[in-house]
């Protein structure tokens, strides 16, 4: 596992593209450069999540670690604020993982909730995001750290997608290979 701090040599090789960032900080790549790259090299589709998921409200302060199935820990969020949403893969392959949506991007993202809580909080809700560009990293690619939109240290492996919101192409991160199998449909193939 990297470490956010360690030195390291990063190379990301996929379909001829070969970025080397040298004795960079893991969280040093430049994720947009990259994303950049696989455009132009014609590498970039557009998929969509249309799995429905289940929410609950976080409590304030709570922390949620994103675990992969197979994998470990993806991510460990800011402390919850007011409104903030842990929403809930619906993909046994990847454990279920949960991850915070932020209160001001649930709507957008997620509408309304279908139905009534269950015992537990959990409600479903059904995916209403827009069209994300995406690539899918190769069997030679990775792994590698970014800086993710939420500030926090992401690392990508091969067969994982790099998913990026075109309205904002700032809001790219990574989407472990078997969550966006999963969860999104591909509307248009690279």
């Amino acid at each position: 596992m990297l470490m956010r701090h360690s030195r390291l040599v990063v190379t990301a090789c996929f379909a001829g593209l070969l970025l080397s960032v040298g004795a960079a900080l893991a969280d040093d790549v430049d994720i947009g450069a990259i994303f950049s790259k696989a455009m132009a090299d014609q590498k970039v589709g557009l998929a969509k999540k249309t799995k429905p998921v289940d929410g609950r409200p976080t409590v304030v302060g709570e922390v949620v670690v994103t675990v992969i199935k197979g994998e470990g820990v993806e991510t460990r969020s800011k402390p919850t604020e007011a409104g903030d949403v842990v929403v809930r893969n619906r993909c046994p392959e990847t454990g279920n993982e949960e991850y915070v949506v932020k209160a001001a991007k649930m709507k957008d993202r997620y509408g309304d909730p279908k139905g009534t809580p269950d015992a537990a909080g959990w409600v479903e809700y059904e995916p209403k995001g827009v069209e994300m560009r995406y690539f899918l990293l190769g069997e030679k690619d990775g792994p590698w750290s970014f800086q993710a939109p939420w500030g926090e240290a992401m690392v990508a492996k091969a067969g994982d997608a790099i998913v990026q919101d075109p309205g904002n192409p700032k809001d790219t991160y990574r989407v472990a290979g078997a969550s966006f199998r999963c969860t999104y449909n591909i509307l248009k193939a690279p």
